[in-house]
């Protein structure tokens, strides 16, 4: 007798997919170990704000986990959401402290942006611009955000720091040490280096989870030096201790109350212009980061069609927009696709099933805090520089001997780690490719909603 396909099997569509159960659950937990940095940094982001930081560790797991399920049963597709980098800060630096509003109106403008994103994404506007965009340029996000994500990688872990004369350099050994610095950072950036070293040999190997075990080995490297006194954190330098704090007993893996926050949105402002504004900002960049990192990833998996579409899309979208609305009530900023999906993918995750198991590690982070708040950035960076790799390979599907492809993908490339935005990369992709195409005489490029994308970014660059 044949054996019959697993329940999983046939929900997930896994044979179909050309995937198995332990591929899936492997590629989840990578993809949660890379954006576990989140349920530390984002609360710190967001206390800035004035709110709990408590309260928003446990806001920042919930949303995360809702919106990862959504996307796994809406779509089937193996990407993660949580709320969004870039638009946390955006949120308590720019609307709350240079703006002027509270945090409770702040939420409100990202209530009310997750309404019209659903809105959108039951009317085709998403989907439609999702396939609107040519295959060059899609081609070039996946690179652009490769670059991006290596750029954040590499930063996160102080490899490449600020530098007055030459805007960013190389971090200095020389002067870590001469400043008494090296035990504190110096370390952790050699740490990061080795951990780049390690996890590309285990790609040469092929060794299967080789992403995973990079960010653990790394860890696990850290937490060596700091028992052995080569690592000495520093708190008021943002260095803080790798090793899991257990110092509050049963009490500390206890997720901390939502109720400072839950619930509290202010509508006081929602019809003055200045929140309309908020509003709109807030829905531009998360429209345009979660569309350039559905195309990116989707790009690496070999999941867009023939025609460059994404099957489900309407039901991927469906699912940021429903988890950006539910995030604003349970009380955190936007949530969003993750690029850090990649390396779920890049791990052979092609399915919802992944998607579920790092809504599972999520909610088990609400109870495990202690231990995934201790993963320090420079232990994900070797993970995000590799997948950076693995994303930029797409160039080699650009064509190059057409200048009028090519020269809008190498803007919108270089743009994104260059802007520090993916929605910036494709604004400038998508403007230069309609100028070039129009000035030289090739229109039939050129479809109707590419004409309109171009005027709604110049205009945004004008008014914005």
């Amino acid at each position: 007798m044949e054996n019959q396909p697993s329940f999983l099997d046939r929900f997930f569509h896994l044979s179909e997919n050309g995937t198995t159960v332990r591929t899936e659950i492997l590629a989840g937990i990578t993809t949660f170990m890379t954006m576990a940095y989140i349920l530390a940094v984002n609360p710190t982001i967001m206390s800035a704000a004035g709110m709990d930081k408590g309260a928003v560790l446990t806001a920042t797991a919930l949303a995360s986990l809702i919106g990862t399920l959504c996307m796994a049963f809406f779509a089937n597709y193996p990407f993660a959401l949580a709320p969004g980098m870039g638009l946390n800060a955006f949120f308590a630096f720019t609307v709350v402290l240079q703006m002027g509003y509270t945090w409770e109106m702040a939420l409100a403008a990202v209530f009310f942006e997750g309404v019209i994103f659903i809105i959108l994404s039951l009317t085709n506007v998403r989907e439609a611009i999702f396939n609107a965009i040519p295959m060059t340029l899609k081609k070039a996000v996946s690179a652009g955000i490769g670059l991006f994500i290596a750029l954040i990688g590499l930063l996160n872990a102080q490899i490449i720091v600020a530098n007055p004369a030459t805007k960013i350099a190389l971090f200095s050994f020389k002067q870590s040490a001469a400043t008494g610095t090296f035990h504190t950072v110096g370390i952790t950036v050699l740490l990061a280096m080795i951990g780049i070293v390690f996890t590309a040999v285990l790609m040469v190997k092929k060794v299967r989870g080789n992403i995973l075990w990079g960010i653990l080995f790394t860890w696990i490297l850290a937490i060596l030096c700091e028992l052995t006194g080569l690592y000495v954190p520093n708190p008021e330098m943002k260095m803080f201790s790798v090793i899991p704090d257990l110092s509050g007993g049963a009490a500390a893996f206890a997720p901390a109350s939502l109720s400072p926050i839950f619930g509290q949105l202010d509508f006081s402002r929602v019809f003055s212009l200045d929140f309309l504004v908020v509003m709109f900002a807030f829905l531009f960049v998360d429209i345009f980061d979660t569309l350039g990192t559905l195309i990116g990833v989707s790009s690496k998996a070999n999941m867009l069609d023939e025609r460059g579409r994404l099957p489900r899309i309407k039901g991927a979208l469906l699912a940021d927009a429903v988890a950006t609305t539910v995030g604003a009530v349970i009380g955190t900023s936007t949530t969003t696709t993750f690029v850090e999906s990649a390396t779920g993918v890049s791990e052979g995750g092609r399915t919802g099933l992944t998607a579920v198991c790092v809504a599972v590690l999520f909610a088990l982070s609400l109870f495990l805090s202690p231990f995934f708040m201790a993963i320090p950035a420079f232990a994900t960076a070797p993970a995000l520089v590799i997948v950076g790799f693995l994303m930029l390979t797409s160039v080699a599907g650009i064509d190059f001997d057409d200048f009028s492809e090519s020269i809008p993908a190498y803007i919108t490339i270089i743009a994104m780690p260059f802007c520090y935005s993916i929605s910036e990369g494709i604004s400038f992709g998508i403007i230069s490719y309609v100028v070039i195409n129009l000035l030289t005489g090739k229109r039939e490029k050129i479809s109707l909603l590419m004409y309109c994308l171009a005027v709604i970014f110049v205009m945004k660059y004008i008014f914005l």
